[in-house]
């Protein structure tokens, strides 16, 4: 017997939905991350994500891996403009300038924030004290696009240096790290 899953990724949705995509569901969505390599990684893709669907960054996400280097934010951070230049006739991954850059630029602001925190992980979970926000939803309109807390966290990144954090931005980040668990009440997969 096949086992209950969110509205977005059951049912009639189901479909539309690739077998990545219910993977990342069903083993990384709104599961706690604390590895600081993983935080940057989900950062810049939830920054690349920006205007497409996430089904096609999960799609993406073995060519970001290679093409980024594995999210080595120390090796990121030293990116040059031949190295963004390369990463712009990329087709394996989102090619656009501006989040590239943005990800070079967040690579340089995550490498201060481990230096003053200690690790990103510290500060990010210490948003909540390390505490995960579990809203137990019900439906799919009960989840919102960004809440307090990611406006907060958007601001401080945004002071930070940081760019590709908008709210909305850092709420979908939230989930992908597991400070909040938007599964839905009956998902087995809590």
């Amino acid at each position: 017997m096949e086992k209950k899953r969110c509205g977005w990724v059951s049912g009639e949705e189901q479909r539309h939905i690739s077998e990545k995509s219910l993977r990342y569901h069903d083993t990384r969505w709104c599961k706690p991350e604390h590895r600081d390599q993983e935080l940057f990684a989900m950062l810049v893709l939830e920054g690349m994500q920006a205007g497409v669907s996430w089904d096609i960054i999960l799609r993406k996400e073995d060519n970001f891996r290679k093409a980024f280097d594995g999210f080595d934010p120390q090796i990121v951070a030293d990116y040059d403009g031949a190295k963004i230049g390369e990463l712009m006739q990329d087709a394996g991954i989102i090619r656009n300038r501006r989040k590239i850059e943005a990800a070079v630029t967040n690579a340089r602001a995550f490498l201060k924030v481990q230096e003053e925190f200690g690790s990103f992980d510290r500060y990010v979970w210490g948003f909540t004290d390390g505490k995960i926000i579990d809203h137990h939803l019900f439906d799919m309109r009960d989840m919102p696009a960004k809440d307090e807390l990611s406006e907060r966290i958007s601001g401080d990144l945004k002071k930070r240096g940081f760019k590709f954090v908008g709210p909305v931005i850092i709420y979908s980040y939230l989930q992908g790290i597991g400070v909040i668990n938007d599964h839905w009440e009956y998902c087995e997969y809590r």
